[in-house]
């Protein structure tokens, strides 16, 4: 198996290189994600990506390219990959230090015979440094273009949270399971491995702020080990033991918007307090005055602020799917997907983090987790009607990770190509939110969708039954809309 994802990083490689042209490799959960140097035929190319066995979808965004791998594989093709350019980066390096060298040997004698008899690989080095820096150049004048306030808001916020999924998705799975169980036989909360699992479950809700605050510093441009002190500080439970004013101190009040906004401050603070302390008293006096002055915001200002505000999150979203029921389940699953396509998906993440910190469960998950459910019953739909044997195989190869909850190579290989499909899924996501809304289902985690998010939800029957729904829905709307069947190609 390791030869395999070896083989895939080799073939990725070799259609984004040389080893110059790529700036940087990162990824996410499903997508390997490089930024290259230069982009040209950038249409053949991610056409001979998506022929690749195991790539699964790509997401050329201009900025970065996204070959969509999966869960589980991009981990290990990303580690193969990075293998490949590891000599490289090696080389870089030397040929930095050899121009060093070089530039400070300058003023002295030019005699020396290694140094000049041998030019060749410092001039290649050279070469492919500038080329490098070329690309840089081209590609941090894209990003600054692209850079709007909107952009790097979802940015900004999708490097605090998608973090912390993974923790979600065990401690979410654990709970859903559990309460499942409880459910058919209550005596077995009494049992000590029963209640060891229930802590275990409810982990992350309880370390949630000291992770939300280290990441928020961290990208807010502050000491990460601040932010996180301070997400402590304000859901410390023996604030309720203090009253000030009459008035006690409430723990955790504003859950993980006013971790936000104190981590926020606190990475303003620290670097004004840099500026003005001196730097012999810097390691000392800056982490004290900021934990300070950030703290006593937070306590007496920011929390209450962000407790008026998460109390309208909460509320907003419990009220409008309460009173709106399936018609605000129709609404939100069937515009989830385009949601999705511009990106502003990523907002909802700190709301269901938010839900989940306050109830436990969050009701917006199941009702959005619809889109893509009504994604696979187009794609059934369009395998059954199509006459064109690689849109066939396409579907057949995305269908299992799409019923899993991946949904990113339905959308970039079937249905948004197709067009039509793409209406036909919105068409089904918004059938199966109207099933989730209605009864408002929860789920106990975020980051997973699909099937597998029936084991996290509180009634796992009727997940099941919406779910079943958004198949149904988006197969019969895609048979009845149709799409224009491609041509076989020679």
């Amino acid at each position: 198996m390791k030869n395999d994802y070896t083989e895939l990083a080799w073939a990725i490689y070799l259609l984004t290189g040389p080893a110059e042209n790529i700036l940087t490799v990162t990824h996410c959960m499903t997508r390997l994600r490089l930024c290259l140097a230069d982009n040209a035929d950038a249409a053949e190319r991610n056409k001979r990506l998506k022929s690749l066995p195991g790539v699964l979808g790509v997401n050329d965004t201009g900025e970065e390219l996204q070959i969509v791998l999966g869960p589980g594989r991009v981990e290990r093709v990303a580690e193969c990959f990075e293998a490949i350019l590891a000599p490289f980066a090696e080389e870089r390096k030397a040929a930095a230090q050899t121009s060093t060298a070089d530039t400070s040997a300058a003023d002295q004698t030019a005699g020396d015979s290694h140094d000049a008899s041998n030019p060749a690989h410092s001039v290649r080095a050279a070469a492919a440094e500038a080329k490098v820096g070329s690309g840089k150049a081209l590609h941090d004048a894209i990003r600054a273009k692209n850079a709007t306030p909107i952009k790097l808001l979802f940015k900004r916020i999708a490097s605090i949270f998608i973090p912390l999924i993974p923790a979600f998705i065990a401690c979410g799975l654990i709970s859903g399971i559990l309460n499942t169980t409880l459910k058919l036989d209550p005596s077995l909360s009494a049992n000590p491995y029963i209640q060891l699992l229930a802590v275990a479950g409810n982990v992350i809700f309880w370390s949630m702020n000291l992770f939300v605050g280290w990441n928020a510093a961290k990208e807010f441009g502050g000491t990460p080990i601040l932010g996180g002190i301070l997400g402590a500080l304000i859901s410390h439970p023996g604030l309720a033991q203090i009253a000030i004013d009459g008035e006690n101190l409430v723990p955790g009040r504003g859950g993980v918007i006013s971790v936000l906004l104190v981590a926020a401050l606190a990475a303003v603070v620290e670097k004004k307090v840099r500026h003005i302390v001196p730097e012999m008293f810097s390691l000392f006096l800056t982490p004290l005055i900021t934990f300070v002055v950030t703290g006593s915001a937070a306590l007496f200002i920011l929390q209450p602020v962000g407790g008026f505000l998460s109390d309208l999150i909460g509320n907003t979203a419990t009220t409008a799917i309460g009173a709106g029921g399936a018609v605000t389940g129709f609404i939100l699953g069937g515009t989830f997907l385009p949601m999705v396509m511009l990106g502003i998906h990523q907002t909802l993440t700190p709301i269901h983090a938010e839900l989940l910190s306050r109830y436990g469960v969050t009701i917006l998950l199941p009702v959005l987790a619809m889109a893509g459910a009504g994604q696979v019953g187009a794609s059934i739909a369009v395998y059954l009607k199509t006459k064109n044997r690689f849109l066939k195989k396409t579907v057949a190869s995305a269908l299992p990770v799409g019923i899993l909850g991946v949904g990113e190579p339905l959308i970039y290989g079937v249905t948004l190509p197709l067009g039509k499909p793409f209406i036909g899924a919105c068409i089904g996501g918004a059938f199966g939110g109207a099933v989730q809304a209605a009864f408002q289902v929860g789920a106990a985690t975020l980051g997973i969708s699909g099937l597998p998010l029936a084991a996290a939800a509180d009634q796992p029957l009727i997940y099941l039954t919406g779910l079943v729904t958004a198949y149904i829905g988006g197969f019969i709307a895609t048979w009845l809309i149709g799409f224009d069947d491609p041509p076989e190609e020679n």
